[in-house]
This record gives C-alpha cells, structure tokens and sequence, in this order.
C-alpha cells in the first residue's frame, strides 16, 4: 500500500463568522498529482495554507508526511515545496540569483543542485537575466524551480498557472509529470476546469466545501445526474442561439442548459434523449437542429455539484 502523504479530517477555518473551508476531509497517497479545483475564494489557498501549518485550523486535524500540522509545521515545511500564487520572486535580481537565495533558504550549498534545477525547468541559457525582464512563463519555471530546489518530497502548487498562455501551461503540466516519475507528489489547486484531466484524483470545492473527490473518470461516470448533449443550431444558428437556450432552460426533460462556444450543452436524465429536445426544440419554432451525444466535462460536473 502506498505511502499516505496527507491525511485531513474535518479541516475547517472561520475568520469570525465567515466560514473558509468546512470540514473537509481527504487523504492523498504518495506519487499521486491531486488536482483541487474550484473558482476563487472557494477554500483552495486557504487548505494549503492550513496543510503548510501557515494557518491554524479552527477545527479539525491534518497530517502531512506524517506531522501533524498544529506542532511540527516547521518539519512540514522543511520537507515540501511550496509555489505560490503570485510567484515570490525578486525582480532586481537574476534568475540564478533567486534560486541561490531560495537553495539558501533550505540549506542547499552546492551550486551543481542549482544548475541541475535550472537545467530542469530550462532556464539555464536565461541564468543572468533579471527576473523583472522575464515572460511570465519564465517566471512561472522560476518559482517551479525555487520550489524543488532543495528536492521536497511533495509539492504544493498553488494556481500555478494562472495568467498564463496555454502553451505555458501545458509546457508546466509537463514539468511536474517529469518530477512524478522522480517520485515526487504533488498537490494542484486551479479554477481551469481542462487542467483537473491532467490529475490522477480531483476535489471539487465550492464555498469551503469538498463536493466531491475522486478520478476525473469516475466523477463524469458518477456525480452527473444524466446524459451530456451538444446543442447545434444550424438555421441562422447565432440569432437563435439565445432563443434556442431560452427554450432548453424552460424544457422538462433538461437538467441543466448553457452556451458552449458557437452551440448549446443540454444534460438530460438518462431516461431522455436527443428525440425529446429535438422534439421541443421544433415546437418552439427552431428547425434546423443537430443534438450529438458528448462526453461530459469537469465544468458540467462542478455545475451539477454546486447546483444540490
């Protein structure tokens, strides 16, 4: 059996009568990318921030790598890699000069872990740059490589790749399955709903509540209430796509109706199908419609977890 590298149970925090996260409870196994997603202010930063011992739970108990978080932080902090939101790195300085005053941070000496790390993350042709020139791409390798400098065994990456072009993203994504194959384990908040098919587990919150955790596969098989459907209108399908989304929302047979790019997603009970849109569809006077089956999205799952 794998090695648990966190444990939660019943993990909440309130600022006076605010309630950030609500007695969540998970545990995580080693080697595992965990993805834990929701959009902002729903109890994300603030669950890692109680994990790294930063902030003491009002209720509740946690365990990473074996400490507890209310009387060993500092082990818990000497031994994960945390990356930031906002990246907190020095502008004046130069990239090398950022990981060696991190690697100092830790206790790392030896210049050969420093150019390993920046060989890692590819920066090493950008090593006497100024941080404050950088893309934020760049910067977002930087503070990845200030993170595992001194080779923590779990990593805590919080919205990692928020303000970023998707190439960037993808080209991080990367980066962080190249540390699992080293055996390192990872914890992954975002608000992209794409990015959670990337982890092996997914936690969806909303205000401060854990809705739901599992495999993005087995959440679709599981937590959607019914069958995903593309919505084309074909007729001067612009000009009817609000009426058409209009007509959906008030139709029986639909559970849940919105814009998706240039069409409409329906999701139905399992018992109805594309015949009964259709069906409604034409009543209300739009003709032209082609409805395909579709493989639901996390998002269609968050909305249908928020909505119980």
């Amino acid at each position: 059996m794998a090695e648990q590298v966190i444990a939660a149970q019943e993990l909440t925090r309130r600022f006076g009568s605010f309630t950030a996260v609500d007695h969540i409870s998970f545990s995580m196994q080693a080697g595992e990318v965990m993805g834990y997603l929701g959009p902002n202010g729903s109890g994300k930063t603030t669950t890692i921030r109680m994990l790294l011992g930063l902030l003491l739970p009002t209720e509740g108990t946690a365990s990473v790598l074996g400490y507890d978080i209310r009387r060993q932080s500092e082990q818990i902090r000497l031994r994960v890699g945390y990356m930031s939101q906002k990246f907190a790195l020095y502008n004046d300085l130069t990239v090398g000069e950022n990981l060696s005053f991190y690697a100092g941070v830790y206790g790392v000496r030896d210049k050969e872990r420093i150019a390993e790390v920046l060989r890692q993350v590819g920066l090493s042709s950008l090593e006497r740059e100024r941080v404050g020139d950088l893309s934020t791409g760049w910067r977002q390798r930087l503070a990845l490589g200030t993170a595992i400098v001194h080779r923590p065994r779990l990593l805590f990456l919080d919205e990692p790749t928020s303000g970023v072009d998707p190439t960037a993203r993808r080209a991080f994504w990367d980066l962080i399955y190249e540390l699992i194959a080293e055996g390192v384990s990872a914890l992954v908040t975002t608000h992209y709903m794409d990015e959670a098919e990337y982890c092996g587990r997914v936690g969806i919150m909303r205000d401060g509540r854990l809705l739901a955790m599992d495999a993005p596969s087995a959440l679709k098989e599981s937590a959607l209430p019914g069958l995903a459907w593309d919505v084309f209108i074909e007729d001067h399908g612009a000009a009817l796509l609000l009426p058409a989304l209009d007509s959906l929302q008030k139709c029986p047979c639909v559970l849940r109706a919105g814009l998706t790019g240039d069409h409409l997603r329906a999701i139905t009970p399992k018992d109805s199908g594309a015949a009964a849109l259709q069906d409604y569809l034409v009543e209300a006077g739009i003709l032209q419609v082609r409805i395909e089956p579709v493989e639901p999205t996390l998002e269609d799952i968050f909305l249908a977890l928020a909505a119980r």
